[in-house]
């Protein structure tokens, strides 16, 4: 069994705490692209982490976690997360890395940052951990694979090609000191023999896995409204987020059984780009504070997230893009505060559907359109039972779902790892 756990909208959704869940059943777990540059939250009996690159299902001593092939591997950060895990978590764990993942060089760090001042108001929004020169390297073919870094005279070769591009840029665009060689190949040693213990041969362990029937979880980073291709480009990441690239980034290319697209009870986002639901000021506020375990924030930034409420148009299309199979939503216990509840239910876009996601060039020129739900205004935090929810909770439920045209399976009512509520038995 093959099941894939992705974002519907702008990332945040929480889908570490549900990799989380589905973990304590699973065999392997498997991130399959991104980076460092966001983070998935995990609330157990060891404490709160922020996991920014290690697979969530790392609490779970049966459980092998796999970092893929898609994967945009900052080694020195991997490193660092393993000693805070190790530092609060008294159990064994298992870690493979792909000997095809690409490393995240300090040079792509640099580039981001300074790519950033240079546009200054007009900056994607980067959490600048070297994402998009990361992978504009690894299509330019000027990449390290990890199985490179056991051939030092290879890469010697490699970063002669690589120096005169990047100090191009660094001393005639940004008016930076340029690189060497020796600090580039100094770099490379050191990686090597910091992620030495963890490579292995993630391909033929997938394969052998999946012949033998394992429960294999595919845990994506960000969410589809941030896909290069499918999302509100070019305030996007710069891998695939949906569901369909996940067992190629994790280096498993066969057919997905379940696509879990995982949705907020309300809308966030971290990062620049057209946000149709978001709400400001006071209304902003208090949604923002009471938002998850401690407030709407970036897990990798500290940020404030953008906030609003449901939008069923980008969550209907989320879904879509990524071909999901089964929903889970998570944060309906933030609603609680509520009288009323207002929903999305379509975009004010000229001469467009209102019914649709629209493009870029569209996007940014379109309103909300709200209908307005009756709240529940009790505290739902404790409730273990679907069944027991208040009414006008699960009318909430049931009206988003008609909207996205997706079953909603789960529901989260809490940050816990206990605090979720299957729907559908």
């Amino acid at each position: 069994m093959i099941k894939a756990i992705v974002g519907a909208n702008w990332g945040d959704e929480g889908k570490g705490k549900i990799t989380d869940v589905f973990a304590q059943e699973a065999d392997v777990v498997v991130r399959f692209q991104g980076g460092n540059n966001a983070g998935h939250t995990i609330i157990n009996e060891y404490g709160k982490f922020a996991l920014h690159i290690i697979p969530s299902g790392i609490f779970n001593e049966h459980t092998t976690n796999v970092i893929g092939n898609g994967v945009a591997l900052n080694i020195p950060a991997l490193i660092e997360e393993i000693e805070l895990v190790k530092a609060r978590y008294d159990k064994p764990f298992q870690l493979l890395v792909s000997d095809r993942a690409q490393i995240v060089m300090s040079y792509h760090v640099r580039f981001d940052e300074l790519e950033e001042q240079r546009l200054s108001k007009h900056a994607f929004g980067s959490t600048k951990s070297g994402i998009a020169p990361f992978y504009g390297d690894k299509f330019a073919k000027l990449g390290f694979q990890v199985a490179e870094l056991f051939d030092l005279e290879h890469c010697c070769q490699k970063v002669d090609r690589l120096l005169d591009i990047k100090n191009t840029m660094l001393v005639h665009l940004y008016k930076q000191e340029p690189l060497t060689k020796k600090a580039i190949m100094d770099e490379l040693q050191a990686h090597r023999d910091m992620i030495a213990p963890y490579v292995g041969d993630v391909i033929a362990f997938l394969k052998q896995a999946h012949k033998d029937q394992k429960t294999i979880l595919l845990e994506g980073q960000l969410g589809a409204l941030r896909d290069p291709d499918f999302g509100i480009y070019p305030y996007s990441t710069s891998s695939n987020t949906i569901a369909p690239y996940a067992s190629v980034g994790a280096g498993l290319p066969v057919a997905i059984d379940e696509v879990w697209a995982v949705t907020k009870a309300y809308s966030s986002a971290v990062g620049a780009g057209p946000f149709v639901a978001e709400l400001f000021d006071e209304e902003a506020h208090e949604l923002r504070e009471r938002g998850g375990d401690a407030g709407e924030y970036g897990a990798k930034t500290g940020r404030p997230r953008r906030v609003g409420y449901f939008d069923c148009v980008a969550t209907r299309y989320g879904v879509a893009v990524s071909g999901a199979t089964h929903v889970v939503m998570t944060n309906l216990d933030v609603l609680s505060f509520l009288k009323e509840i207002p929903i999305i239910v379509g975009y004010d876009t000229p001469n467009f559907h209102q019914d649709r996601f629209p493009n870029i060039t569209r996007i940014q020129h379109s309103k909300p359109i709200y209908n307005t739900l009756p709240g529940w205004e009790v505290d739902i935090t404790e409730i273990t039972d679907y069944d027991d929810l208040p009414k006008n909770a699960k009318a909430y439920v049931d009206f988003i779902e008609q909207q996205i045209q997706v079953p909603i399976h789960w529901v989260s009512n809490g940050p816990h790892r206990r605090q979720i509520l299957k729907r559908i038995k």
